[in-house]
């Protein structure tokens, strides 16, 4: 669009100066931003129903006449009370409305309105309370879908809907970025048509067609991003690391490496003798020996005169691996420090000393290494564990503050191949796919809930012997706002507000009660609400078997080592998906004790329903990836990118998919990665297609120094 018709959404109608605040609180700031702001459900009022045949407890449409003349009253102070009547065939309806005294000159007798709302029943009763209504009339049809937005204080929907409205001639103008070769390939919609049915859909068709042009447009920037900032990173030059004799390593193992591992480990040390960084993750299951790997680039890097970092997400974690890595690098004479916030000043000047004399040849610490203070003489090596925790974003300004040191990220989340491109697309890839030998397999069972005394049991046992346990909750507390946020977003406004699946177990309250069930036994709990501070002291207690039961929601997910912990019980499992299960299930099997995964679901008992295949798959499946692909089968990509358990959204910097979300379709996801690999190919700049460049640019929010 040209800039001109890009206007402030202050230039509405009707936004002052506190509408602006409340539509910059969604990151609403110029028309084009409201364009953009696309419908989070939608209204089904096209699904008319008599009286006598409404749903109960659904907001539904009923097509009725005002049969008696409006009537006010006044009630509790200021309150007012506005009823009156109206009919159709099947009966009569008593409608009424607060505070809304006006209404009594629109609803005159024998006016005819849809009004949509709850239809309350009492006998042969009906009635309905503040329904929306909207006067019929034969010659302007009414549309059958009315979106519904998200919302910030200060705005109504009524006030959203408006002023989508009146921007919506912009669509027309907009300058299309797709190239209409590929947008006639993938026989996609224009993008006028794309905006105009997202907002104001005339069916389910053209809805359809609408948000499938606008995904394949978030995948297919996205995808043209990521090929500028790879392309970006091979442009700067790079330390060569090239004494790559790891034999000293291998010497301190108590076991043989996998193939897998020594494959990763030459892709490796290929790509840290060239003189352009390495951009490459490391994917693989929990305990596949990913830290061997990235030691073994440590190792390289010491050995060819330069520095190494591993940063880790959470100062728990981050002593583990110094832990880990110590004994190893000590045994070949190689100093290792470690740096963070529980770090002594006097430690901390000491590090930071030798860092910039270059005397310290590897640290390993949090994000807080890259802070202000922290320079490396000879940076040649930056580790990152738990990879969605640092974005694109991240990753450039790493690089740009350690000279182009070359760059290994470890990731623990297992992904389909399809999906390899969309979540790393800007890393090389290398796939630990073995587990070494004698990692114990964990047994896994899906169980109801009537084995409730028998999982206690089962729990006191496996702690008397000298265990721990994980469980894991879906929700923090009883009525946990973000569940009841993801549970509106899953069934849409237009659907009862009616969940039949087994109610939320909440990490608080559970706990209490298993403290009670289990007396003997040391229960404490975490959750992603609590200060870090406190979730790292409690999970420490956890590690050092102060204690024996851990109830959580899935901040463990990102957790520590116990090899004590044998048990891990997942309550609600309907609600996680495969990939998340996996996850969690690799939280235990870290020692010597034969362990065990308890999923506790009823709606196992139903075989049928797509959560009782996941959990069956759960049952019979351990390896990672076979599960990740399943898990693509039965949800398609969207929830891999956004939703309860992704970590797409955050892995990828300043990148805000809207629609890519609620993508079931991979093979859309495909095309588009597809189509921007030949363009790219054709023209690796976008030189030739500027205004493409500029909306690449705008969705990755990145500045002219990362992807330029």
């Amino acid at each position: 669009m040209d800039a001109r018709q890009n206007k402030s959404i202050s230039s509405l109608r009707g936004v002052g100066p506190a509408k602006a605040a409340a539509y910059a609180k969604l990151g609403i700031r110029t028309t084009t931003d409201l364009l953009y702001h696309f419908p989070r459900s939608y209204e089904n009022r096209g699904d008319v129903h008599s009286l006598d045949e409404a749903p109960a407890d659904c907001r539904t449409a009923v097509i009725l006449t005002v049969g008696s003349e409006p009537r006010s009253a006044r009630i509790r102070g200021r309150m007012t009370l506005l009823k009156f009547r109206a009919f159709d065939e099947s009966g009569v309806c008593e409608i009424t409305y607060f505070n809304q005294d006006y209404l009594k000159h629109v609803f005159t007798l024998g006016s005819t309105f849809r009004f949509y709302g709850k239809v309350q029943r009492k006998a042969k009763r009906f009635s309905m309370t503040s329904p929306e209504a909207e006067p019929l009339d034969e010659n302007v049809p009414l549309p059958d879908l009315l979106p519904v937005y998200r919302l910030s204080d200060g705005l109504s929907p009524k006030q959203v809907i408006s002023n989508v409205q009146a921007v919506m001639a912009e669509a027309a103008l907009m300058e299309d970025p797709l190239p209409e070769q590929i947008r006639v390939a993938e026989k996609l919609s224009t993008l006028a048509f794309a905006l105009r049915n997202i907002h104001n859909p005339t069916d389910y068709l053209s809805l359809a067609a609408a948000k499938k042009r606008l995904i394949f447009d978030e995948f297919f920037i996205f995808a043209l991003g990521l090929s500028l900032t790879k392309q970006k990173n091979k442009e700067t030059g790079a330390p060569i690391c090239d004494k790559n004799d790891i034999s000293p390593l291998l010497k301190q193992l108590p076991y043989q490496m996998t193939g897998a591992q020594a494959r990763t480990i030459d892709e490796i040390c290929t790509d840290m003798a060239k003189e352009t960084p390495m951009s490459r993750v490391i994917v693989g299951d929990v305990g596949c020996g990913k830290t061997v790997c990235a030691a073994a680039a440590m190792l390289v890097a010491v050995q060819s005169g330069r520095q190494a970092a591993l940063m880790a997400p959470t100062e728990i974690l981050a002593r583990q691996h110094y832990e880990d890595l110590y004994s190893l690098f000590d045994a070949m004479g190689i100093r290792v420090e470690l740096l963070i916030g529980a770090t002594t000043a006097a430690k901390k000047r000491s590090i930071k000393e030798a860092l910039q004399s270059g005397k310290l040849p590897i640290v390993i610490g949090t994000q807080a290494l890259l802070s202000d203070g922290v320079e490396f003489a000879a940076p040649g090596l930056i580790v990152t564990d738990e990879q969605h925790r640092f974005g694109v974003r991240q990753r450039a300004i790493l690089s740009e503050k350690n000279e182009h040191a070359h760059m290994l990220v470890m990731s623990a989340t297992p992904i389909p191949r399809s999906l390899a491109l969309a979540l790393y697309g800007d890393l090389d890839l290398s796939r630990i796919d073995e587990m070494p030998k004698g990692r114990q397999q964990v047994d896994t069972f899906v169980v109801g809930e009537d084995y409730r005394e028998r999982l206690h049991a089962f729990m006191q046992k496996l702690c008397d012997e000298g265990g721990q346990c994980y469980v894991v909750c879906p929700a923090v507390e009883e009525r946990d706002a973000e569940i009841d946020e993801l549970l509106l977003d899953e069934i849409g406004e237009s659907a009862p507000v009616t969940d039949t699946r087994p109610p939320l177990k909440a990490a608080v309250q559970y706990a209490k009660d298993l403290q009670a069930a289990l007396p003997r036994l040391s229960v404490a709990f975490v959750h992603g609400k609590m200060k870090s501070k406190e979730k790292e002291k409690i999970m420490a207690d956890f590690a050092a078997g102060k204690v024996d039961i851990l109830v959580s929601t899935t901040v463990i997910e990102v957790g520590v080592n116990v090899p004590n912990a044998c048990l891990m019980v997942v309550e609600n499992a309907e609600r996680f998906g495969l990939s998340q299960l996996h996850q969690l299930r690799g939280r235990v099997g870290r020692g010597t004790r034969k362990s065990y995964c308890v999923l506790v679901s009823d709606t196992q008992k139903d075989g049928d329903t797509t959560a009782a295949k996941r959990l069956s798959t759960m049952h019979s499946v351990h390896d990672g990836f076979a599960i990740a692909e399943k898990d693509l089968a039965l949800r398609g990509p969207g929830d891999f990118l956004s939703g309860t358990d992704s970590d797409t959204i955050r892995q990828s910097g300043g990148v805000r998919f809207r629609l890519a979300a609620l993508c079931d379709d991979t093979g859309l996801l495909t095309a588009a990665f597809q189509r921007a690999r030949e363009l790219i190919a054709t023209d690796s700049d976008l030189s030739a297609h500027p205004h493409l460049r500029e909306t690449v640019n705008a969705m990755f929010t990145l500045n002219a120094d990362t992807i330029s």
